[in-house]
């Protein structure tokens, strides 16, 4: 049990998005310490697989259910994660990215105001964009494009930043913002375009392993305990510590460093191969965690090479890829689909 949680009994808390990589981990661990979970998700880049095993838990709950609509629920606490967080799934659709970060913000934060619940915003290091100022500290305002690719995320973040501290001043509405930095481990999709997930799928299909540039950008890369540790303690810690808080791994390395190590993990034969840089694409990353360390004593505990061990292992068990040699030519999707048709799918059973 988190040391911040020790004098709270049991709640129900609605975690949007709970389906997602992040939100299923997120409820498992609230259910650890002995919460009831509403889990809402609308399926879209998250999978009834990650959340399985938590359906014969009498204290959890799944509803299908979109956030850019509203959602008449009774809860006493809200952590709102839902948002696709990859490019290849949020440039898929930008509207309706934009939708669920601003009108998901509206809809969530007035349930919360209705019910008199504290919420947390699920931010991210995205609001930095390309960033001049380096390590990233909560006060820097960033540098986004606002009319590029990756502004429906961007900017949608940083829109619903606004609303939560407006809530706030406004309404007295007790809210947390915490920007999330780059995460990864067990449960991300196989097909969704992020760095880690491409680099390991590639590597156990003896495929390249496509570096964008010269693989000089960098980034830091937390594992998925160490951020819902700190999700937990900000979740509980006093109403009066709002945010917002960096939640990231400050050991920062290089994009080609990742793959050779991911390469050296796996035992793949797979070689690296240039691809152009994406528009926008951020050329450092790191988070400034002072505040997290000083405030709620967080600090990120698993190493890179022992969290990728751990999600190499998931992919080759999800993937069902032994060595890398065994792979089939060309590799296969996820549930069988090619990352477009698994989105194409995904988009027709959502809601409009």
């Amino acid at each position: 049990m988190s040391p911040y949680s020790a004098n709270r009994g049991p709640r129900r808390i609605l975690v949007t998005g709970g389906a997602g990589f992040l939100g299923s981990h997120l409820c498992e661990r609230l259910l650890a310490e002995g919460h009831e979970v509403l889990c809402v998700d609308n399926y879209f880049t998250g999978t009834r697989r990650n959340i399985a095993h938590l359906l014969g838990c009498p204290r959890f709950e799944a509803m299908r259910a979109d956030v850019t609509f509203p959602l008449y629920v009774e809860v006493d606490a809200i952590c709102n994660l839902a948002c696709p967080a990859s490019p290849v799934h949020y440039q898929s659709d930008p509207v309706q990215t934009l939708k669920t970060s601003v009108h998901g913000a509206i809809n969530m934060l007035g349930l919360a105001r209705r019910l008199g619940a504290p919420i947390l915003q699920a931010s991210t290091s995205e609001v930095y964009g390309d960033p001049a100022v380096h390590p990233q500290p909560e006060e820097y305002w960033g540098s986004v494009n606002p009319i590029g690719p990756r502004a429906c995320y961007d900017e949608g973040k940083r829109c619903a930043e606004t609303l939560f501290f407006d809530y706030h001043r406004q309404h007295g509405l007790p809210i947390k913002v915490m920007r999330i930095f780059n995460t990864y481990g067990p449960r991300m999709h196989p097909s969704d375009g992020r760095v880690v997930s491409n680099f390991i799928v590639q590597a156990l299909r003896g495929e390249p392993i496509t570096v964008y540039g010269a693989g000089e950008q960098t980034r830091s890369f937390c594992y998925v305990d160490d951020l819902i540790e700190g999700m937990v303690r900000f979740l509980d810690a006093e109403p009066e510590l709002t945010g917002p808080i960096n939640f990231g791994n400050p050991t920062e390395v290089s994009i080609r460093e990742l793959a050779e190590t991911v390469i050296r993990l796996t035992g793949s034969r797979s070689r690296i191969v240039s691809a152009p840089l994406p528009a926008d694409d951020p050329r450092q990353r790191r988070p400034e965690i002072g505040r997290a360390r000083s405030l709620l004593g967080w600090a990120p505990t698993v190493s890179l090479e022992e969290g990728l061990g751990r999600t190499i292992g998931y992919f080759r068990e999800t993937l069902q890829i032994g060595r890398p040699e065994d792979a089939p030519p060309g590799g296969r999707e996820a549930e069988g689909l090619h990352p477009r048709e698994q989105i194409a799918s995904r988009q027709d059973r959502r809601v409009a």
